[in-house]
C-alpha cells in the first residue's frame, strides 16, 4: 500500500499517524505515541527551561545537548517505522509534519532572557527534529504550517473536519485533535496537496 507518515510534536513526543491509500480513500495504517526523548536524558523534554537559570557556557550546552538528543531520537525513531513499513510491503510516499512558525535567528542568551521565547524555541525544536529525520531517512517532506491548516482544509475535501472524522470511525478511540492533525498532515504528504 502508497502510505505516508504524519507528524503532530509536543514537548518530548509526537503523535504520528500513517495514512494509506485504500480504493478510493484513505485508511489508516497505523497511529501511536512516540517518544522524541530517551527516558532519563535530564532536561530533554524542555532544553531552553533547564537552561533557565545556568551560566551563559553551561546554558549554551545544556541547550545544544537536548537539541541534539531530539535529533537522534526522532532519527532513529523515523528509522524504525520506515524500517516496519518497508518490511510489511508498503511504498513510503512521503511524510507530512506539523510545523509552526518560524522563529527569528536568536542566540541562546536571547532566548533565554524571555520566558516566551523559551516556549517558541521549544515549540520548534521537535518539529524541526522529526522534519530533519524525514529528510535523514530520504523521505518526501511535506512541512505543513500549523496555522494554515484550516485554510489546507477548506480548499481540500480530503482533508475536510468531515473526512477526517469519518477515518476516525473507521478505527476508533483515540482519535482525537492530535490523531486528527497528524493524519491530515500525512494525507498532505501523500496527496501532494
Amino acid at each position: 500500500m502508497k502510505v505516508a507518515l504524519g507528524f503532530k510534536s509536543h514537548s518530548g513526543w509526537a503523535a504520528m499517524v500513517i495514512v494509506g491509500v485504500a480504493g478510493n480513500g484513505f485508511e489508516v495504517v497505523d497511529r501511536r505515541r512516540i517518544e522524541l526523548t530517551d527516558e532519563g536524558e535530564t532536561g530533554a523534554k524542555q532544553p531552553y527551561h533547564a537552561a533557565e537559570n545556568l551560566e551563559a557556557k553551561e546554558a549554551n550546552r545544556v541547550v545544544a545537548s537536548g537539541i541534539e538528543s531530539a535529533r537522534r531520537v526522532a532519527i532513529r525513531q523515523m528509522r524504525e517505522v520506515v524500517s516496519v513499513l518497508k518490511k510489511g510491503g508498503h511504498k513510503i510516499a512521503g511524510c507530512g509534519v506539523l510545523v509552526p512558525e518560524s522563529m527569528p535567528d536568536w542566540t541562546t542568551g536571547e532566548i533565554l532572557a524571555v520566558h516566551f521565547r523559551m516556549h517558541k524555541a521549544e515549540g520548534v525544536l521537535f518539529p524541526d527534529s522529526l522534519c530533519q529525520a524525514a529528510r535523514e531517512c530520504k523521505l518526501p517532506l511535506a512541512a505543513v504550517p500549523e496555522k494554515k491548516l484550516s485554510e489546507l482544509a477548506e480548499a481540500n475535501p480530503e482533508i475536510s473536519p468531515d473526512a477526517i472524522a469519518a477515518l476516525g470511525k473507521s478505527i476508533g478511540p483515540p482519535w482525537g485533535k492530535d490523531q486528527k492533525t497528524a493524519a491530515m498532515a500525512a494525507i498532505v504528504a501523500l496527496s501532494k496537496i
